[in-house]
């Protein structure tokens, strides 16, 4: 089917429910991962009730072997680290483990080894799910092609012996498979590749890139470059130098050993030179292994990647939650991210004297046979409207051109317009143009009855997204996609971000990314293949895993589960306070680690001692950061008999949306033909309308929703401004009834049509805005429950 131009959505492969080769127990919590804590807390415990049984020898073996066994893997460990040249927390814990056997303080050692193993554990968890394969986006890319042979038959043929110069047929749905140029009219989605969100024609000799999808039917391709050098080839390529590229997690608790490390062996030192005492050099280590650090760090960080996981956000590893709570910059394609990703039917235009609902019933019944995007959108519009389609006959389609077919015996024609447009199309067309949206074109077999506008349309909760993401400290917003300028300025505008990047290419994507994070710590939010090698180039890549390709939610290290935009902002709060609470854990036990290894140094705290010490220094940062499992949202409680309220009043939106557009086609009926005779007709029609159906949903919207958003809001001042917009639309109804009264006859006088078109239009613009407003600021309010169980 062919529009000028039309929308697309991004294709949705079909996710693997598993890894290849990953394991039962790799994917989830198993012996692996506690095992190792379970059998050394046991142990201990044993020890114990030896001790108590009075066989203090078998106690102590028992605790020196947990101590040993202990030892052995977190020495390994540590070599491997200062081989690297790294330190980190583990060196410490070392430390003590050596000193508490060589001073046969083995219930000391056997605490610490219990410690360690919980941190481990911990971490593993938190850790578990860190995967980088680009599997899916291998996955996706074609492996064959079908060559057309010399005797004028087809063979299908492995990707890799393509040849440059061999002419190929692509299928409808298939993947290109290399760059070339059609043979003939081709209908292409490039969004995989360019990020452009309408479908594109390409005639005959036009250059097609490999990775496109066809979205028409079948033509043919001639090779012009071979896989491995082909557009495809080269985004896999990107992901995977960018995913290389990256640098390994840095944990927040090595950050801090970095400086608490070097004070503790320099303690530990002094304490055992200038008293000539061992022992106290291993009472100091005791104290001061790091367990707020191995404990309550991962703790908070678990807590918060949990919570995250029921807003529908799953972030990949810890270290990616810590950095989307440092993040500064944040960087977001357009189309599935800012935008819905799928058309919808914006406005019906008709010809003069021209029924809008009728125009409306041609088109979809036409398109009831039709697989295309633009198809199902043109009948779910009509279904919404309640108009009834009839089945058509003799229906055909012609690539890049569009859809032909009978109803009720009538010869309709939907997409492009042939031949040269009459003066009211031309108007459409430029309307078309500056609102950036598609056109698709209704027409007979001699005129043109009507064109259906299609947009994208901006997310409801778009805005206060990106207002809540910047009250969560996010300073720069930034948004980049392949579309085309005016489109893109638009919805930059609508949604209120720092700057735009516009029809920039994989390759550019990447680039500004790099860009951006030399600057500041930047999260990339994309959907589609495109955005791939983007995603894993930033600091924390972003999927929108409910609407996107596999591609980018393999390549990423969060996934939005669940079509919903605000659930970013949800985790960036989420991680801020989940970092947060863990940096305030990790200072608080460190403090009091420090002082209780001064008392050590002195001679005040044996070793033993100072374990359970530390144990009870545990137990309270622990406590602190299990605080992370809840607060740090800027969330509103919303009733439910509120939530009621918002549902039925957000469904009433749609017929409200009805009249509008009635309204629109009435102001420019008495723009263009004031003398006619439908004139007074039609803006008696509309009046009606607006009287009988949005009077009373304005009404009944300050009698009942704005008092019960009082609450969740805040105030009543909250819905002031809006209360304010329900005056000024009753004002211009009125204004319209008014000029209606002032006479009998059915044609306006000249004198009234200035104010008139003031009325009109102006009701039109507010009450759009109006409807606008409440769908962002209050409506969405119904969108902020907990995340489906279900993922």
């Amino acid at each position: 089917m062919g529009t000028e131009p039309r929308e697309c959505v991004p294709e949705q492969p079909v996710r693997q429910r598993r890894r290849r080769g990953a394991s039962d127990a790799a994917s989830r919590p198993g012996v692996l991962e506690w095992g190792p804590l379970v059998l050394l807390t046991v142990a201990v415990l044993v020890g114990a009730g030896l001790w108590f049984a009075g066989l203090k020898g078998a106690a102590q073996l028992v605790w020196a072997a947990v101590t040993l066994v202990a030892l052995l893997p977190a020495a390994w460990t540590t070599l491997k680290q200062v081989w690297r040249r790294q330190f980190g927390v583990d060196v410490i814990a070392v430390l003590a483990l050596v000193g508490a056997l060589i001073t046969r303080e083995y219930l000391a050692g056997a605490v610490i080894a219990v410690m360690v193993a919980t941190g481990r554990a911990l971490e593993n968890y938190a850790q578990r799910r860190a995967t980088r394969d680009l599997r899916a986006l291998l996955e996706r890319a074609p492996r064959q092609a079908r060559r057309r042979t010399p005797d004028g038959g087809i063979e299908v043929v492995p990707l890799d012996r393509v040849a440059v110069g061999d002419r190929l047929l692509v299928g409808p749905g298939d993947v290109v498979p290399v760059d070339g140029t059609v043979e003939e009219a081709a209908t292409l989605d490039e969004s995989v590749v360019t990020g452009e969100s309408q479908l594109v024609g390409r005639g005959a000799g036009e250059p097609v890139a490999s990775g496109v999808v066809n979205a028409g039917a079948g033509f043919g391709l001639r090779a012009t470059k071979n896989a491995a050098e082909s557009t495809y080839a080269g985004i896999v390529r990107l992901a995977e130098e960018a995913t290389a590229r990256k640098a390994p997690m840095v944990r927040l608790a090595d950050r801090y050993a970095a400086a608490f490390v070097p004070f503790t062996l320099v303690l530990a030192g002094l304490a055992w030179l200038l008293s000539g005492q061992f022992i106290r050099a291993v009472a100091v280590l005791v104290v001061a292994t790091p367990c707020p650090l191995l404990l309550a760090t991962p703790i908070a960080i678990v807590s918060g990647l949990s919570r995250v996981a029921r807003r529908g956000v799953l972030v990949r590893d810890g270290g990616s939650l810590e950095l989307l709570g440092r993040a500064r910059t944040l960087l977001m394609d357009k189309t599935g991210t800012l935008t819905a990703g799928r058309p919808r039917a914006a406005e019906t235009v008709v010809a003069p004297g021209g029924d809008r609902d009728e125009v409306l019933r041609l088109a979809a019944s036409v398109e009831q046979l039709s697989p295309h995007v633009l198809a199902a959108a043109l009948v779910r519009q009509a279904r919404e409207q309640g108009v009834r389609l009839a089945e058509p006959t003799e229906v055909t389609e012609v690539p890049g051109r569009g859809v032909t077919g009978r109803v009720d015996g009538r010869l309709v024609r939907v997409g492009q317009l042939d031949g040269e447009p009459p003066e009211w199309a031309h108007r459409v067309r430029e309307r078309a143009e500056l609102a950036g949206r598609s056109t698709v074109w209704v027409s007979d077999e001699h005129t043109p009855l009507g064109a259906i506008l299609l947009e994208d349309p901006v997310r409801p909760d778009a805005r206060r997204t990106v207002r809540r993401l910047r009250e969560a400290g996010l300073d720069r917003l930034v948004m980049v996609t392949g579309d085309r300028p005016r489109t893109a300025d638009q919805v930059a505008q609508a949604v209120g971000v720092d700057d735009v990047w516009a029809q920039c290419s994989p390759q550019e994507k990447v680039a500004r990314v790099k860009e951006e994070s030399g600057r500041a710590v930047t999260v990339m939010v994309g959907d589609g293949v495109n955005d791939a090698p983007a995603l894993a180039e930033a600091h924390v890549g972003v999927a929108m895993g409910a609407t996107g390709a596999t591609a980018s939610a393999d390549v990423a290290d969060a996934v939005l589960t669940v079509d919903r935009l605000d659930r970013l902002a949800d985790a960036v709060e989420i991680a801020r306070y989940a970092r947060r609470i863990a940096v305030q854990s990790a200072t608080v036990g460190m403090g009091l680690a420090v002082l209780a290894m001064f008392f050590a140094a002195f001679g005040r705290l044996p070793p033993v001692a100072g374990a359970f010490l530390q144990e009870g220094i545990d137990v309270v940062v622990i406590l602190n950061a299990l605080r992370a499992l809840g607060g740090g949202l800027r969330r509103r409680d919303v009733p439910a008999a509120t939530r009621e309220l918002l549902d039925r009043y957000a469904g009433e939106h749609g017929g409200v949306r009805d009249v509008l557009a009635r309204l629109r086609d009435t102001a420019d009926l008495v723009a263009t033909r004031s003398d006619a005779p439908e004139c007074v007709p039609a803006l008696r029609e509309v009046h009606r309308r607006l009287a009988d159906e949005v009077l009373p949903h304005e009404a009944a919207e300050e009698k009942q929703l704005y008092p019960a958003l009082a609450g969740p809001l805040g105030s009543d001042e909250a819905t002031s401004t809006m209360s304010r917009g329900h005056v000024e639309i009753k004002r211009l109804v009125d204004r319209i009834g008014g000029h209606l009264a002032q006479h009998d006859d059915d044609r306006l006088r000249p004198d009234q049509v200035p104010d008139l078109l003031a009325a009109l239009y102006g009701l039109d613009a507010v009450l759009r805005l109006h409807l606008a407003q409440e769908e962002e600021d209050y409506f969405s309010l119904n969108e902020e429950g907990p995340a489906p169980a279900g993922r």
